[in-house]
């Protein structure tokens, strides 16, 4: 409680006006699990946003460490490109790169309709149409398995027309006891209402570590306060003697910025020529007239505060090129600004720590730990994509897919 209160706190100082939020629980009626589905295990989902793949060790967070020696672990998770929140979280259900996905980026414009998406957008965020892919949830409930979110990214979205079964819309007010009574609630419903797949998502220390830097002590409280949370998680649940499998992951990790020397829209970006949505980590440039591409190119990559990129030429290891583009929402020029600098567009001074860069930098290593029936205790696995957590949690709930739809590897955490 404690954790959501100050981030209120900051949201306050920050000058964000904090309106009445959804906190009530949504159903969907008339759902119950197949019969050839109520003896299948359980898995638990957990991201702790911005929980670096250094901060278990560098935050003492106990129990998360002591599950190492339980579980599967990895040194890091590679996170997909741009490594931020939404196009990550949404990678990590879906099993795709976010140009696969269409959720490029937190906010980016969408050629084919006009419109920018913008995570600050409830309306935009509850509309299945931003999202491609099939996350797990949807391929749980078409399967007869019934799901359930306390939080993730497009989970309160009717992706396909379908959400899961049952879910609550993302909100900064509920307290940590009553998230974790909810999931014991879910899991002590009769065995054919019983969700066996369950998302669970952590704010605090990407919050913190934006605000304060990743080197902040405020950071550790927040490491320690979800390792804590998911050690009660674990506690509450274990009295129902359920086959309960534990993922912790987290979508990126963070790096220290220099804040104050930062870089505005360059002058060689003329705004009746390309539309620019707002962006600190790197900017999409989206032409209005294609044949302006070229000059500005030319004028832009001469400017030495930031690398300049045709949407063709970026490197392949992000998968964020033109011939990557499914959805055409990734632009036509790319500026990733040279750290430790980054963008600043608007008027206010930025945040300390930031995320969205090269997925190879160790500061934006992701993590993963997990334990359970279905994992060898003390197992260590090479780093690898977070796109291979999707046939990993499928092939524990024994749900089908095409490989061929998805990006990921079962064969990666086998």
């Amino acid at each position: 409680m404690k954790k959501i209160v100050s981030f209120f706190i900051f949201q306050l100082l920050c000058g964000f006006v904090i309106k009445a939020q959804d906190t009530t629980q949504h159903v969907i009626d008339g759902r119950q699990n197949q019969k050839n589905q109520i003896e299948k295990p359980y898995v638990i989902l957990i991201s702790a946003d911005g929980f670096r793949a250094d901060f278990f060790d560098l935050y003492q967070a106990s129990f998360l460490n002591s599950k190492k020696k339980q579980g599967l672990s990895a040194p890091y998770m590679i996170p997909s490109y741009p490594t931020l929140t939404f196009p990550n979280h949404y990678s990590i259900v879906t099993g795709l790169y976010p140009s696969h996905h269409g959720l490029v980026n937190n906010r980016y414009f969408d050629v084919n309709s006009n419109t920018e998406y913008s995570m600050g957008n409830k309306k935009l965020v509850g509309e299945g149409k931003w999202y491609g892919g099939t996350p797990l949830w949807v391929l749980a409930e078409k399967q007869g398995l019934l799901a359930a979110s306390y939080f993730w990214v497009a989970s309160e979205a009717d992706i396909q027309g379908i959400r899961p079964t049952y879910f609550y819309v993302y909100n900064e007010v509920t307290s940590i006891d009553h998230r974790i009574q909810a999931v014991k609630d879910w899991l002590s419903l009769p065995e054919e209402k019983r969700p066996h797949l369950i998302t669970f998502y952590f704010p605090e220390v990407d919050h913190d570590a934006h605000q304060y830097g990743p080197n902040d002590s405020r950071v550790k409280e927040s490491v320690q306060f979800v390792d804590h949370s998911i050690q009660k998680l674990e506690e509450a649940l274990k009295p129902l003697h359920l086959p309960i499998n534990y993922i912790f992951v987290s979508d990126h990790g963070m790096k220290e910025v220099d804040n104050k020397n930062t870089i505005g829209l360059p002058k060689e970006i003329d705004l009746e020529v390309f539309k620019v949505p707002f962006g600190d980590a790197l900017l999409q440039l989206y032409a209005k007239d294609k044949s302006k591409v070229k000059s500005a190119f030319e004028a832009l990559k001469k400017n030495p505060d930031f690398d300049t990129y045709l949407i063709n030429e970026t490197p392949k290891r992000w998968h964020f090129s033109s011939s990557d583009d499914r959805f055409n929402r990734l632009g036509d020029i790319l500026l990733v600004p040279k750290l430790p600098r980054v963008f600043n567009l608007g008027k206010n001074q930025t945040s300390l720590g930031k995320h969205g860069f090269d997925n190879y930098l160790p500061e934006m290593r992701a993590s993963f730990l997990a334990w359970g029936p279905a994992f060898k205790a003390g197992k260590t696995i090479d780093a690898f994509e977070n796109v291979h957590v999707y046939p990993l949690i499928a092939n524990i709930l024994g749900l089908t897919y095409d490989p061929k739809s998805i990006d990921g590897n079962a064969k990666v955490v086998k």
